[in-house]
């Protein structure tokens, strides 16, 4: 995300926060309830050079949120629990479900205990080839290539380029740079054939990452044994679903939640897209995800649920708790419904 961008997002929040108008609209926008994305929750890093910071937000600024949370009011439910009151119309009080994508090893290390400690229910949307160290945590392996080297080489459009990145800055640019590039291309199997080869050609081992920082089998097990965590499924090899054959993301979704009940013994009744952007999942993947029997199945569109969800039950919008914005008065305004009603054009139902 450019620095720019950021900015304004920031100054965004910033207005309707200290104008109040975050709490005048919110009986309009707030909705009924919310789900909360989530990605790493550990303590922060010192490298200057972080383009995926936006997926982690520190152990403290989680426990703030908890806080946040049980002195709003709001009931903190589990996925199953949504359901319930979405398709019994149970819309008596708002509610807020935490959900964890990918399945990363501080969520257990950091999140959970935080959670047991409050009596919080929560969800972990399992990549499966992550869990069994063959996954490809790809911008993970773009962040590393631009980290250790000065000067990278990429044929990007049939003409070969070289570029500098010397500086953080430059860094900085050029990840922003190749992350756009590669989430536009028409395939997610041309995507990670070039990351492949990056990879490949400057040395970093691009499986590595699952070992080091996803949960395995025997970890997700200790976890999944609490009443209060839910297993959803999130695809066997994280891809963009709108970006393959409509015979293999079915195959993703169907045989991540096999593999899950066969190493867990718990059976998905959630699916979150992976990316879960309008570029990665849409009227396909949510009719399929239907078709497929998940109750639920959830976006990374920005918004809260409003009564009509209850008929889109598998196209969930949910709110990302961004590192770049850990400010307990962000949050408060994101839960209140005005940001992403502005963000959408206030159309209560973005997929």
């Amino acid at each position: 995300m450019t620095a720019l961008r950021q900015t304004i997002i920031r100054g965004g929040l910033e207005w309707l926060y200290f104008t109040g108008a975050h709490l005048a609209l919110k009986p309009l926008l707030g909705g009924m309830g919310a789900i909360l994305t989530l990605h790493h929750v550990r303590p922060p890093r010192l490298d200057r050079f972080q383009p995926n910071r936006l997926l982690e937000i520190t152990p403290r600024f989680f426990t703030q949120v908890i806080e946040l949370l049980r002195d709003s009011g709001v009931d903190v439910i589990s996925l199953d629990e949504m359901y319930r009151r979405l398709t019994r119309a149970d819309f008596g009080r708002r509610f807020v479900c935490l959900t964890f994508d990918d399945g990363y090893r501080d969520v257990r290390q950091w999140a959970y205990p935080v959670l047991k400690q409050a009596g919080v229910p929560f969800a972990i949307y399992v990549a499966t080839s992550f869990a069994d160290r063959l996954g490809e945590l790809w911008w993970l392996a773009l962040e590393a290539v631009i980290a250790r080297n000065d000067r990278i080489g990429l044929e990007i459009d049939g003409r070969k380029q070289v570029f500098d990145c010397t500086s953080v800055a430059e860094k900085r640019a050029l990840y922003d740079e190749l992350y756009w590039w590669l989430r536009g291309r028409s395939t997610d199997a041309e995507l990670r054939t070039i990351v492949r080869d990056l990879a490949t050609c400057y040395r970093v081992d691009i499986t590595a990452f699952c070992k080091e920082l996803c949960m395995s089998w025997e970890e997700l097990a200790k976890l999944a044994a609490d009443p209060l965590v839910t297993i959803g499924a999130h695809t066997v090899n994280h891809p963009m679903l709108a970006k393959i054959p409509a015979e293999t993301a079915r195959a993703e979704m169907e045989l991540s939640r096999s593999v899950i009940e066969a190493a867990l013994a718990v059976r998905p009744q959630h699916l979150s897209y992976p990316i879960g952007d309008s570029t990665s999942a849409g009227p396909r993947e949510f009719a399929m995800a239907a078709e497929l029997g998940f109750k639920t199945a959830v976006t990374t569109r920005p918004g809260v649920l409003f009564r009509a969800h209850r008929n889109h039950l598998t196209a969930l919008p949910r709110i990302s708790l961004n590192g770049e914005y850990q400010r307990l008065r962000y949050a408060r305004v994101l839960l209140s419904g005005s940001a992403t009603a502005m963000w959408n054009g206030f159309r209560r139902k973005a997929a």
